[in-house]
C-alpha cells in the first residue's frame, strides 16, 4: 500500500470545501474485512449514492481496527488538470477538520465513482482516473495519512488500486453486490438508516421547473415584481408587505399540513405544487428577498410547524424559474436551515449549498453552511430564535413592526454566529436616517436586503445536475473481493 493521508469531513456538495462530521454511534458495529465490503458500504457511509464523486473516509485506530470518521466528497472535475489541486483541497480539508474536532485519523479509504461515457468501459474509467487517485494517494501522503484502499466504482463493478497481488483482480472488475444485500446493509436497516437514492434525486426536489408551467410562473413573478418592489423600497410600506409575506406563509403552511398524505418524494412535490398558486409563490419569493422577513420565517424551524414549513421552502425553490434563479436563495436557506434544525444534515449541507450556487455571497447560507459542515449544534440558532419571537411577542403586542437584526447581516464572525440574542440586538438597533435604512448607506440595504428583479442582471443558475447512477450486477467471489485490508483486522463501522 502507498502511504498517504486521511481525512475527516464531508462536503455533499461537489464544488464547496470539504467538511467534518461523524454520524456513528457505539450500539451498532459491523467489520467489514474486504475490498468488495468496503465498495457494498459506500452508500450507506454517506447515506446517498455518489455520483460522478471522489469520497475519502477516515479511519481511526481503535486497538488494532480502523473504525470510520468522517467523509468528504467533491465532484470529478472535466479536466484533468484541475485534479492536482481537487486532490490537495479534499486531503487538507478533511484531515483539518478532523484535528478541529481533536482526533486526527491515521488511515484513509479512497473512491472514485463514475459512469462510462458513451462507447466507454467501466475498465476504461478505471485507468482514465488512475492519476486522479494517485494524486490524492501523494496528497494524504503528504499530511503523514495512508490511503489502505482506493476503489474505482463504475458501470455496477469496482476494481482495487491498491491490490498488491500480480493476476489477483479481474481484469474486467468485480460486480457490485445487489443493493440491499450486504452485511452493512443488514445493519444499518436494523439501525434505522437508510440510503436515500442519488444527489441528483435530492437536488431534484429544490431545483427550479423547466416545465411549461414555468412561463406562467415567470409571468407572475414579472407582475409580482412590478406590484410588490415599489412598496418594498417604500419604508411606509415595507413593514406592511412583511407582514403580508409571513401571513400569507403561514395560510400556505398550514393548507400544506392539512394535505393528505401521499407516498413517494416525487408525489409529494406534485401534490404540493398544486396546492400553491402561481400569484401565492411570486409574492413569498419576492417577500423573502427582503432579509429581516427570512429572518422571521426561519423561527419556523422545529415542531409541527417545521415540516409544513419544509415543503413551502422547497416548492418556492422550484419556483424560482428563468431570470429570478438567483431568487432562490433565500427559500433554499430556509429549507437547509430547516433540514439542518430536524435533523436532516444531507438535504440541510445540499440545500445550502445550491443557495451558494444561487449567490455566492449569501451570508445567512455561508453562515449556516460551515456550521452544519463542521457538526455544530444547530440548537443555539435555535434558542436566538425563539427568544427574538418571544421578545417580540412581548414588545410587539400591539402590532409594532419588529426591528431585530437580520441573521447573517453582520459581517462573517464565528460560526454559529448568524443570530444575535434578543437583548443584544436591541441593544445595537440604530435610529433610521431620513432615508430609512438603519445606520447604513441605502445603497448597501439594495445589495443585501431588498429584493432584486431580473432587470438587474444578478439572475444565475441555482443548482447543478449529476450523471446517471451505475447499476447494479450480480455478485460473484473473486480472491480480490475477499482478501482482508493489509494492515488491519477489519474495520469497524456502525449500521
Amino acid at each position: 500500500m502507498t502511504n498517504h493521508s486521511e481525512t475527516t469531513g464531508s462536503s455533499e456538495n461537489g464544488d464547496i470545501e470539504p467538511t467534518a462530521y461523524d454520524r456513528h454511534g457505539a450500539d451498532h458495529q459491523v467489520t467489514l474485512r474486504t475490498p468488495a465490503e468496503l465498495a457494498d458500504a459506500l452508500p450507506y457511509l454517506l447515506g446517498y449514492r455518489p455520483e460522478d464523486s471522489i469520497v475519502l473516509v477516515a479511519l481511526h485506530d481503535r486497538g488494532g481496527r480502523g473504525r470510520f470518521g468522517g467523509r468528504a466528497r467533491l465532484g470529478i472535475p472535466a479536466g484533468a488538470d484541475d485534479w492536482a489541486s481537487v486532490a490537495r483541497q479534499l486531503a487538507h480539508g478533511l484531515v483539518t477538520g478532523s484535528e478541529r474536532r481533536g482526533t486526527r485519523p491515521e488511515q484513509m479509504i479512497a473512491y472514485v465513482c463514475q459512469e462510462p461515457a458513451p462507447g466507454e468501459s467501466g475498465r476504461q474509467v478505471m485507468e482514465r482516473l488512475r492519476p486522479l487517485v494517485q494524486k490524492l494517494r501523494t496528497e494524504c501522503g503528504r499530511l503523514d495519512v495512508t490511503v489502505i484502499e482506493a476503489l474505482c466504482i463504475s458501470d455496477g463493478r469496482f476494481w482495487s488500486y491498491c491490490c498488491p497481488i500480480e493476476g489477483c483482480c479481474p481484469v474486467d472488475g468485480s460486480p457490485m453486490g445487489l443493493p440491499g444485500t450486504s452485511v452493512l446493509a443488514a445493519a444499518a436497516t436494523y439501525a434505522g438508516l437508510q440510503v436515500r437514492g442519488t444527489l441528483r434525486e435530492l437536488r431534484s426536489r429544490l431545483q427550479p421547473w423547466e416545465t411549461a408551467a414555468a412561463l406562467e410562473q415567470e409571468a407572475a413573478l414579472d407582475a409580482a415584481g412590478m406590484a410588490l418592489v415599489p412598496r418594498i423600497l417604500d419604508d411606509a410600506d415595507r413593514v406592511d408587505v412583511a407582514q403580508e409575506t409571513l401571513d400569507l406563509a403561514q395560510l400556505v403552511i398550514s393548507r400544506f399540513a392539512a394535505a393528505p398524505p401521499v407516498s413517494g418524494a416525487l408525489q409529494s412535490d406534485l401534490r404540493d405544487d398544486a396546492l400553491l398558486a402561481h400569484d401565492e409563490a411570486a409574492a413569498l419569493i419576492l417577500g423573502l428577498q427582503d432579509r429581516t422577513t427570512r429572518d422571521r420565517a426561519a423561527e419556523w424551524m422545529e415542531g409541527d410547524e417545521a415540516v409544513p414549513a419544509l415543503r413551502l421552502w422547497r416548492a418556492l425553490a422550484r419556483r424560482c424559474v428563468g431570470p429570478y434563479g438567483e431568487h432562490a436563495a433565500a427559500p433554499l436557506t430556509l429549507a437547509g436551515w430547516v433540514a439542518w434544525s430536524t435533523g436532516d444534515d444531507l438535504e440541510a449541507r445540499e440545500a445550502l449549498a445550491m443557495a451558494l450556487g444561487a449567490d455566492s455571497d449569501y451570508l445567512f447560507a455561508r453562515l449556516l453552511h460551515q456550521a452544519c459542515n463542521e457538526g455544530l449544534d444547530p440548537e443555539s440558532i435555535r434558542r436566538c430564535l425563539r427568544a427574538e419571537r418571544k421578545d417580540r411577542a412581548g414588545v410587539d403586542a400591539g402590532g409594532a413592526a419588529d426591528g431585530s437584526a437580520p441573521l447573517g447581516a453582520n459581517g462573517p464572525g464565528e460560526v454559529p454566529a448568524p443570530v444575535e440574542t434578543p437583548t443584544a440586538s436591541r441593544r445595537r438597533r440604530r435610529a433610521r436616517t431620513a432615508d430609512g435604512v438603519e445606520g447604513r448607506p441605502r445603497s448597501a440595504e439594495l445589495d443585501s436586503s431588498r429584493p432584486r428583479t431580473p432587470s438587474q442582471g444578478t439572475a444565475r443558475p441555482g443548482g447543478t445536475r449529476a450523471r446517471t447512477p451505475g447499476k447494479s450486477g450480480s455478485r460473484r467471489r473473486d480472491t480480490c473481493s475477499e482478501r482482508p485490508l493489509p494492515g488491519s483486522n477489519g474495520i469497524e463501522g456502525d449500521g
